[in-house]
């Protein structure tokens, strides 16, 4: 399905280095394009647009940057925020040919029969159901990377059933380079699972408590050759 047309405008940015700081001040977000080797483009824009944008794109949805000299097509290559308030702080754009493939992470979500109740038929049964991949990184024209891949959560049914990368539902014309055998998503039974959460923690711990012994021995054995070496000291 192509993807819908995002369109983001951003001025050209002379404040560099610690002072960047009295922009995002005045809600402005500095960014930077990275075009194939040439010299870095320096631009900023208003912080509601870069985050409503960054929001909607994620790393894998196409923009087109109007830049006052040139219009990139751009992927969001990076982004940086303030830890505390999960603010936005900085964007960096890669630009990229409309018509050459390039690679992007996608979104993995599940597909449900009900979805205002999404639940699949092992969880409905008592059944847990783990996620454990999110994300697959995928080659296609910009115009091309779905925004999301999908997965058949209603074949996730009994105990041991699980999906992989190669049950996604992916675009004819968009190809998947994570390994296809990777799990997506396994049914457990909840007892199995909590046995082995417990035996993972075990392992944490005596590795843990190993770690331990080994410094206390670090710290027993220079202490010896402390108290060695006074004594050698005194005897001299």
């Amino acid at each position: 399905m192509p993807q819908d047309s995002i369109t983001l405008a951003v001025d050209a940015r002379t404040t560099t280095g610690k002072a960047v700081k009295h922009l995002r001040k005045d809600g402005i977000v500095p960014a930077v394009i990275h075009d194939h080797g040439k010299d870095s483009v320096l631009v900023q824009g208003p912080y509601l647009e870069l985050a409503r944008v960054y929001a909607r794109a994620g790393r894998h949805h196409a923009i087109e940057l109007k830049a006052p000299n040139q219009t990139y097509t751009v992927l969001i290559k990076d982004a940086d925020f303030e830890p505390r308030k999960n603010r936005l702080t900085h964007l960096v754009f890669n630009a990229v040919s409309k018509n050459q493939k390039v690679e992007a992470e996608v979104p993995i979500h599940a597909k449900y029969a009900d979805e205002e109740n999404q639940s699949a038929p092992a969880e409905r049964a008592g059944l847990i159901v783990l996620s454990q991949l999110d994300a697959v990184q995928v080659k296609a024209v910009p115009s091309k990377i779905p925004d999301a891949v999908y997965y058949d959560a209603e074949k996730l049914v009994e105990l041991g059933d699980h999906i992989t990368v190669a049950d996604l539902q992916v675009p004819a014309d968009v190809e998947v380079l994570t390994d296809a055998n990777h799990a997506v998503a396994s049914v457990f039974e909840p007892s199995a699972l909590a046995a082995a959460n417990e035996a993972a923690a075990g392992e944490a711990t005596a590795e843990e408590a190993q770690g331990n012994a080994d410094n206390a021995d670090s710290a027993e054995g220079l202490d010896a050759e402390k108290q060695a070496e006074a004594s050698d000291e005194k005897a001299e």
